[in-house]
């Protein structure tokens, strides 16, 4: 099953890390952690917590042990596809968590979400359109949500940054099969 992930992290510089991460399930199973820094993560850029708006007090009060999400993380997620909007970002946050819980840092991967759209929208059409049309087909209906989706605010929370990426993949794929039905007829 695919799984949508997004992380918010202390600061976006070499040693940011992550604060907070959440994923949902296609079928709209959701979790989402606050993760209690580790002890030699030190990085805090109050620029990233005015936009994400979670103290780091907050984080040392509420925050779940590194160890303890990592496991979570490798339990509900191992043998899923993920993806992330901003791979090269979450895979770094996701990296290391799972360095510092003491779990393998390549135990998870995640793949772009434009990746998801695309293979949903390549089984929605790969019978209805023709194989010559269809990659063209596919990157337009990719193209016009992006734009719709780039008219939502993000709310730089984690939970529902990965929902907004969930609902962004239903998109692609509720226009993919008005698509595959307007081609059947």
């Amino acid at each position: 099953m695919r799984a949508f992930l997004d992380f918010e992290a202390s600061s976006l510089g070499k040693r940011s890390y992550p604060i907070e991460v959440a994923w949902v399930f296609e079928d709209g199973t959701a979790e989402g952690h606050l993760i209690l820094p580790a002890p030699n993560w030190t990085d805090w850029d109050e620029k990233a917590e005015a936009v994400h708006g979670i103290a780091r007090a907050t984080l040392l009060s509420e925050g779940e042990p590194v160890e303890t999400v990592a496991a979570r993380m490798m339990q509900a997620l191992s043998g899923h596809k993920l993806f992330a909007s901003a791979p090269s970002w979450d895979g770094k946050w996701l990296s290391a968590l799972l360095r510092a819980g003491g779990q393998p840092r390549h135990g998870l991967r995640l793949r772009d979400s434009e990746e998801a759209q695309r293979e949903v929208a390549e089984q929605i059409l790969a019978e209805a359109a023709p194989s010559h049309d269809l990659g063209r087909l596919i990157e337009r209906i990719v193209a016009q949500c992006a734009e719709q989706q780039d008219l939502l605010p993000t709310a730089h929370r984690a939970m529902a940054d990965a929902q907004a990426e969930l609902a962004h993949w239903l998109a692609v794929a509720d226009v993919a099969r008005v698509e595959a039905k307007r081609l059947g007829s």
